[in-house]
């Protein structure tokens, strides 16, 4: 407990306490999360068996990390979760900036308070979390806002400029004996990367030219997107050759991770009714994602970020919310037709290589929206058992949906189609077992007829014509 730990330096040495670097800490509290079967990020899907033995070697090699990877795929929440890896708490000198080492002080103020207080020297712990630091490379970040500065006002009380008293300390000795992380690594601009080059392999820092040296204790992580994506800046070369391990992460590699990872980040937690989502919705949303990452008009060196999935999952399901609260349905039951307002919530998430004329980005999420409800229909259906229904487009006949209708019209509206509500009624039973209350199964019947009939559509066996709020196909 916090109230038994040792208080002076004298209390520190009598309880056995040894020094040890962050990154041994670090090795050592990896170790025994791996031999106690423990996962080292237990809510990060997909990287079991590719990302994460990576970074274990790094720790394991006492590495400094740069996480390598296109938007969205996690690398600050892995980051940030690298504190679990540190103590619960480790001592300082109290009042020290720089976390200063019990034993080995860094700093001349610790220093000075040490060969002043001997044993008696006052002693106070910082928790893990107080250890990590982060900031967002940004080109006006300065070496003083990292390393440190001269503080004029402690220069104008009598100290001389070269008095380690007169420094103000920056971003990277206040963390010392912790983690330092710096996002977007290659927006920060080639001088001050090459500030960072002492930092990393001497382990050292030099403030204004003077010769104070601070031997940090530290362990660097940083983040960035491939170096050639689009204009933005580099990783300069000696830079990264001072980065011990370069970690590549990637999006998932198939569409059930992708699916686990949308139900685990989305906010899908709604009072507007039960909420059921079919599984064929899940997987068009997910499939959207994908299509768009294989797109030739789309900037593959940006990315499509996991993000855009999991929006686009709270913008279908809040369209079916709002459906059951105009209707007053108990049941949230997205269906296709909700998939129109997937558009909002993938704008601004794909980048174009095409003419970014008002408009293109739309016609680009509609296609690849129908190709992914194609992709989908045809795991799931095979268009050609419904010729009957077909045929009776072929007569002259259609039929009119919308994404505000109740699920009582849309099954009066089917029942006119042959063989549609027979096997609507069948799907809906296969991909939503678990529905036995009759409303549910009222509305999740509907959904699956509009999923037949927008896969029919999408076969080219339908066509169909959209205005706001309603769909009608027909032949």
């Amino acid at each position: 407990m916090a109230t038994e730990r040792p208080r002076t330096l004298g209390d520190l040495r009598a309880s056995g306490y040894r020094m040890e670097s962050v990154k041994d800490e670090m090795r050592r509290n990896l170790i025994a999360t791996i031999q106690a079967g423990r996962p080292l990020f237990p809510d990060i899907l997909g990287y079991e068996e590719t990302v994460v033995p990576q970074i274990q070697n790094a720790i394991l090699s006492r590495h400094d990390i740069l996480f390598l990877g296109l938007r969205g795929q996690a690398k600050t929440r892995m980051l940030r979760q690298l504190v679990h890896l540190l103590d619960d708490a480790m001592p300082i000198i109290a009042g020290s900036e720089v976390n200063d080492h019990p034993y080995a002080p860094l700093s001349k103020e610790a220093r000075d308070r040490v060969a002043a207080g001997g044993d008696a020297t006052p002693i106070a712990w910082v928790g893990r979390d107080a250890r990590y630091q982060e900031k967002l490379a940004t080109p006006d970040v300065t070496i003083a806002d990292l390393i440190g500065e001269i503080d004029m006002i402690k220069h104008a009380e009598g100290r001389y400029l070269s008095n380690e008293l007169t420094m103000h300390f920056g971003l990277i000795p206040r963390t010392n004996r912790g983690i330092f992380c710096i996002n977007e690594l290659p927006d920060l601009s080639p001088k001050i990367q090459v500030g960072l080059f002492n930092v990393l392999e001497e382990r050292d820092v030099q403030i204004r030219g003077y010769p104070i040296r601070l031997t940090l204790d530290l362990c660097m992580v940083f983040s960035a997107n491939p170096e050639d994506y689009t204009n933005r800046g580099r990783i300069v070369t000696p830079l990264k050759d001072r980065i011990g391990s370069v970690v590549r992460t990637h999006y998932p590699l198939t569409r059930e991770l992708g699916i686990a990872i949308s139900d685990q980040n989305a906010w899908l937690d709604r009072t507007g009714g039960e909420l059921a989502i079919p599984i064929y919705v899940k997987e068009i949303i997910e499939e959207i994602s994908r299509l768009a990452r294989s797109s030739s008009h789309v900037n593959q060196q940006s990315g499509v970020s996991v993000r855009m999935s999991i929006a686009n999952l709270e913008n279908v399901v809040s369209n079916s919310e709002r459906r059951a609260l105009l209707c007053g349905e108990r049941w949230i039951v997205p269906r296709v037709s909700d998939l129109a307002h997937v558009a909002t919530s993938s704008r601004g998430k794909l980048e174009l290589t095409m003419s970014e004329d008002d408009g293109n980005e739309d016609k680009l999420i509609s296609r690849i929206v129908d190709e992914a409800v194609k992709n989908v229909f045809a795991q799931h259906l095979d268009a050609r058992e419904f010729r009957a229904a077909v045929g009776y487009f072929e007569s002259g006949n259609g039929i009119e949906m919308g994404d505000t209708l109740p699920a009582q019209e849309v099954l009066s509206r089917i029942e006119k189609v042959p063989h549609l509500r027979k096997r609507a009624d069948e799907f809906a039973r296969q991909v939503q077992p678990e529905l036995t209350d009759s409303d549910a199964r009222d509305i999740s019947v509907a959904a699956a007829a509009e999923f037949i009939l927008e896969g029919l559509h999408v076969h080219n066996k339908l066509n169909k014509s959209s205005k706001a709020g309603s769909t009608s196909y027909k032949r």
